[in-house]
């Protein structure tokens, strides 16, 4: 394997003296250019296109004909495809390929030097030829394949021409019905002479394989390199496992190469990270710095301990990674890598607040100071040193810290729109899609459900392509978590399949996907009433650690909910108990201490007692209205109408809900939505049984508003299909007809609760 030569460059040099003859015509120069700069002179491989990349090793002749046989050339009948073929079969032996690569030289521009010569060149130039600046793209890489084609030794140089001379074996067809004279041995005209054939000897011996139409990979170390860097980058950014044909290609030029780049030690690490395989991850991280150890000496050595920190985390190992990931601070601090430093200290405030137990004793020691001090603190780093990426990620975790501490909304959309500004100055992409999913949590909190989803479909339709796979899972599970909350679970598990397929090699997010598909299947059993299904479910989420904290949380909720349907009210205020000591002391997301108030509240209520969820609800209430919580808002408002009810305060609760009814239905919550109009209608019939005094047309006018409130609630619990509910409302209904001795219609009644009974039933079986 050459350094830098390959016979893929060795045919765009070719292609790039047919350039400078002059006889591409102005048509085709675009196209032959772009051609050109697209499979060589690209200078990052992060700028690479992903089918480009995928091309890189196996650029071949057929690559060349698509693009120069529709172009004709300078030459009447023939087209540049015909002259680049030329230009190749002249190249007929290993001499031919030396006075190539020095010929080169009279493609570029003379120097000063060579002006002041009097002497003339060698070899006279065509009126029509294009000279390259030395400077130019194509200027350089022609220098460069000559200093890279002198440095070789001969046994090199032998390989290359014989690489050369399979590789353009394909077009022999081609040649030879444009020239009837060209036999099996044109590639190399000594053969010719001395009327040797290919079932000679000595031909046998000069080239020991056979030519044949059979693809191979010919790739020099720098393209290999290329290759690896982009793998590499495209892995970090979108967090996803090697290509499968990407892994074929390296396997092939593995096979055929003496040594590779240690980067593919690196590669091999991240691919096995993210299959899950913690052994082979841990042994290829070890062997990648082995090597670059070698050569840089400590350099790279704070990286090493960085990606074993991270690693240790993935799987796990918390204490370890702690520890890895002080040792990375210190030796970047040391070594004066501000932008490793900063990066360490970034993700260590993000573990603290996924692990805050992890990092108990760190903080006691006033080490790393408060969240808010940390954050500053990478803010102003961020900006002295230019790493946009970091700033941008720090203002949105400042946000997310300001929603969790309930510190009000204006600052947290103040820190999203400086982050919105900043990624798009700085055309940070990668970064948006942090950005929307902040924004939809914002929404969410304000019980602006339309806005969110507008603000998902945004993300998916413009962003999703550039983002990282985290993000977009994110996005997407929220988007389905939305959608199930007005009932729409088929279209919720739909949209958790727009997941690629190749994303959910990632062992982590495949992890994530299945937790969230299994939650929402956890969530319609609980409705319908299959608990056996919902404990089957509970069981199998329990089994696996979270994917995130607010899905931990999530699922106990699910739990009380769960032995709240079954009654068993003691249970369920024990597994609440469980679940509010299990939150941290300190940095306690405010949303999660108000829906711990507002579940106490609904056992207290459904064990009989509301009256000691008086004061508790009321808490929830002033709580969630600081915070500007808005959906928690209404259910906490939700539960103290419970409570009104139980004192006989009808008025009151009818009040209260009728004052927050139309913000409810705009949060499109079924589930919220029926337990309001249930509650309205309960807080009616009460109001027209305390009416003795007044009219029997008002109290027939609140009766029949409390029937028209049960009926809309039993149209929302059916969107979500909650049995309990639907009955509920059903029965109600019933007894209120029977009452107004309609029997008709309160048969009907009983048949629908019947049968929505029987279909649960059968759906259990």
């Amino acid at each position: 394997m050459s350094r830098y030569l390959s016979p893929q460059r060795v045919a765009i040099l070719a292609l790039i003296c047919v350039y400078t003859d002059g006889v591409v015509l102005s048509h085709a120069a675009v196209p032959v250019l772009s051609f050109i700069v697209s499979n060589a002179v690209v200078a990052k491989a992060g700028k690479c296109s992903m089918s480009s990349t995928n091309e890189l090793l196996d650029v071949s002749l057929q690559h060349f004909e698509k693009v120069l046989a529709v172009h004709t050339s300078g030459i009447p009948g023939r087209t540049v495809w015909d002259l680049f073929l030329k230009r190749l079969w002249e190249i007929n032996c290993f001499d031919a390929f030396d006075v190539f690569f020095t010929s080169l030289e009279y493609t570029l521009q003379q120097t000063r030097k060579e002006l002041t010569i009097s002497t003339s060149r060698s070899l006279p130039t065509s009126p029509d030829a294009i000279l390259l600046s030395r400077k130019s793209p194509l200027g350089i890489l022609v220098r460069r394949a000559q200093i890279e084609f002198r440095r070789l030794q001969v046994h090199n140089a032998l390989s290359l021409w014989k690489d050369f001379i399979q590789y353009k074996a394909p077009s022999y067809s081609s040649w030879k019905r444009r020239n009837p004279g060209a036999s099996d041995t044109s590639f190399d005209v000594s053969l010719i002479q001395e009327g040797l054939t290919l079932e000679d000897r000595l031909p046998s011996i000069i080239y020991d394989r056979p030519l044949s139409n059979t693809p191979e990979h010919h790739a020099s170390t720098a393209d290999v390199e290329r290759l690896l860097e982009f793998q590499v980058d495209r892995m970090q950014m979108y967090g996803m496992r090697i290509d499968e044909a990407i892994k074929t290609q390296l396997e092939c030029v593995a096979r055929s190469a003496l040594t590779l780049p240690s980067l593919i030690h690196y590669v091999k690490f991240l691919d096995a990270w993210k299959a899950g395989d913690y052994p082979s991850s841990f042994d290829f991280l070890h062997r990648y710095f082995d090597y670059t150890m070698q050569n840089r000496d400590r350099a790279f050595y704070q990286y090493a301990l960085l990606n074993l920190a991270i690693l240790h985390a993935d799987f796990g190992c918390f204490s370890e990674a702690v520890s890895a990931m002080e040792e990375a601070i210190s030796t970047a601090r040391e070594n004066k890598d501000t932008s490793c430093l900063n990066y360490s200290l970034s993700w260590l405030a993000s573990f603290g607040k996924s692990h805050p137990s992890e990092l108990a004793e760190i903080r006691k020691s006033g080490v790393l100071g408060t969240e808010r001090e940390a954050l500053s603190f990478l803010k102003a780093k961020a900006r002295e040193t230019n790493m946009w990426s970091l700033l941008s990620t720090s203002l949105l975790s400042e946000a997310r810290l300001t929603i969790t501490n309930g510190e009000g909304l204006q600052g947290a959309f103040e820190c999203i729109i400086k982050a919105s500004h900043l990624n798009i100055s700085k055309n940070i992409a990668n970064a948006v899609g942090s950005q929307l999913a902040m924004q939809m949590s914002l929404y969410n909190r304000l019980g602006e459900s339309l806005i969110a989803s507008l603000t998902n479909t945004v993300f998916m339709e413009c962003y999703a392509e550039q983002s990282p796979t985290e993000d977009r899972l994110h996005c997407v599970t929220s988007s389905a978590c939305m959608l199930a909350q007005a009932g729409r679970y088929r279209d919720a598990l739909a949209i958790m399949d727009l997941i690629d397929t190749e994303a959910l090699r990632t062992l982590k997010y495949r992890q994530h996907w299945l937790a969230y598909v299994g939650l929402l299947k956890l969530e319609h059993s609980i409705l319908r009433g299959d608990l056996i299904a919902a404990d089957r479910f509970m069981f199998q989420l329990r089994a696996t650690p979270p994917p995130n904290q607010v899905f931990d949380f999530t699922l106990k909720l699910k739990a009380i909910e769960q032995e709240m349907r079954r009654k068993d009210y003691a249970k369920a205020m024990e597994a609440l108990e469980d679940t509010a000591a299990s939150l941290p002391e300190e940095d306690v997301d405010i949303f999660q201490q108000i829906k711990l108030l507002i579940m106490r509240a609904r056992i207290l209520d459904r064990a009989g007692v509301p009256e000691k969820g008086l004061s508790v609800a009321t808490r929830a209430v002033k709580m969630a209205h600081k915070a500007q919580i808005l959906p928690v808002l209404y259910e906490a408002a939700q539960a103290l109408a419970r409570v009104l009810l139980s004192l006989r305060e009808f008025a009151a609760a009818a009040a209260l809900l009728d004052s927050i009814m139309p913000q409810v239905l705009e949060c499109n919550d079924c589930e919220l939505t029926g337990n309001g109009f249930t509650i309205i209608g309960d807080a009616h019939i009460g109001m027209a049984g305390e009416a003795k005094g007044e009219s029997l047309w008002k109290r027939k006018e609140k009766v029949t508003k409390a029937l028209s409130y049960f009926e809309r609630a039993e149209v929302e619990f059916g969107r979500i299909v909650d049995v309990n509910g639907q009955c509920e409302s059903l029965a109600k209904k019933g007894m209120i007809l029977m009452m107004a001795g309609d029997k008709s219609l309160a048969e009907g009644c009983a048949a629908r609760y019947i049968g929505i009974q029987k279909a649960a039933r059968e759906d259990y079986l």
